[in-house]
């Protein structure tokens, strides 16, 4: 009933302020640090002095790892992440499971989704000798080369699925990437979300074409994660991706090709791309005007509002930093205010709901700061990033 009075893919997000501002305020805006969330970061290690090159030798035409423990998510509530994590570790000989790490990372069944940085931060803190690399604008070939060197891939891509209120809609999901079959032009994968359709989740195969359709919506976002010890080989195989700048730089350049190549939905993921990269190479001003066109394109969609992904948000919060950064306070507050409506058990984002507080703070309402700051921790309890906004000010969470 509630979709049906106020379908989540109609509340649409305009943004009001100005896109540029005068260059002193975007200036010193640039310069303001930007916070990690959370806030514990892993202990550097040094890594190899050698700049990596990638082998020429050729890939073999087929690779299908082996020695995957297969978890499903099914019988918990937005366990995609934590089911995938566990995947990867215990490829490597972890012996933990989901529930290990949705505890850590995802302890209320109110958090509706595990960013990245989380499972790195999980990795840096729980999971000793383990380390793992995440970047932007990965493709086909870059799979194709970690894989066959026996490094299975962790990928954040779209789909379209039935959600829990039997709306067919857009939403996030994780794969873990195992194996490729050039004969086929195929990505063998494990799905952890079993459906009707979807009996068994494991060695699923979808077409390069389909998967790069997929994985588009996430910046072709990647995560490799490796024996410490290993990291030498994982940093020559990764080529120029080890630069974390440059492969954001390569994101932003397949975006811009994109955004002019491109229709429809794809073009908005392409123009959403965009601001992420910006925001990944700390061009807040860049980013939050190219968010701005995203958005545009998003409201144009209104013959196909179910195409909508209306959940965009609760995955990635790039334009909240584009905005904040860019002294745009009240398209952050706007921009949750649309985000936080969308949700079917009402406004539990804490991403958005940090956000907003932050956002609340610099436009001088520090009371409704702390209550967002409260209520982010009572979707996600004992989260950093609010714990210490909190005591910042302050305040006892």
């Amino acid at each position: 009933i509630i979709y049906f009075l106020n379908p989540p893919d109609q509340a649409v997000f305009q943004p009001t302020e100005q896109a540029m501002l005068e260059t002193i305020v975007a200036q010193t805006m640039q310069a303001y640090q930007t916070p990690r969330l959370p806030t514990k970061t892993a202990t550097p290690r040094p890594g190899p002095t050698a700049s990596p090159t990638v082998t020429s030798t050729p890939l073999p035409d087929f690779v299908q790892l082996e020695g995957v423990r297969y978890e499903f998510q099914n019988g918990r509530l937005n366990y995609c992440g934590p089911a995938n994590f566990s995947m990867a570790l215990n490829f490597w000989g972890w012996n933990g499971n989901r529930d290990v790490v949705g505890k850590a990372i995802k302890p209320s069944d109110k958090d509706k989704n595990v960013m990245p940085y989380e499972l790195q931060d999980f990795i840096a803190e729980k999971v000793p000798n383990m380390s793992s690399v995440i970047r932007y604008g990965g493709d086909i070939d870059l799979l194709r080369r970690m894989i066959s060197a026996g490094f299975p891939v962790l990928v954040e891509k779209g789909i379209y699925e039935y959600d829990l209120a039997g709306k067919y809609s857009w939403m996030g999901h994780y794969v873990f990437v195992t194996g490729y079959d050039n004969g086929t032009q195929e990505i063998i994968f494990q799905d952890s979300l079993l459906t009707e359709e979807v009996k068994s989740g494991k060695n699923r195969r979808i077409s390069y074409e389909k998967f790069i359709e997929g994985w588009r919506a996430f910046n072709y976002v990647f995560i490799v994660v490796y024996p410490y010890d290993r990291e030498a080989q994982v940093l020559t195989l990764l080529g120029d991706y080890a630069d974390e700048n440059w492969a954001a730089r390569h994101a932003l350049s397949i975006a811009e090709n994109e955004s002019r190549t491109l229709a429809g939905i794809d073009q908005y993921f392409a123009w959403f791309n965009k601001g992420t990269s910006h925001v990944a190479l700390f061009e807040y001003a860049d980013a939050a005007t190219v968010y701005d066109q995203s958005f545009q394109l998003y409201e144009s969609f209104s013959g196909d509002a179910g195409l909508r992904p209306y959940r965009m948000i609760w995955y990635q919060t790039g334009p909240y930093k584009a905005y904040f950064y860019s002294g745009r306070f009240r398209d952050v507050i706007n921009l949750a205010n649309t985000t936080l409506s969308t949700p079917l058990d009402g406004p539990n984002l804490e991403e958005s709901l940090y956000w907003r507080a932050q956002a609340e703070y610099m436009a001088g309402n520090t009371g409704a700061a702390i209550a967002d700051y409260r209520a982010a921790l009572v979707i996600h309890p004992g989260w950093g990033a609010a714990i210490q906004a909190l005591q910042d000010l302050g305040v006892v969470p």
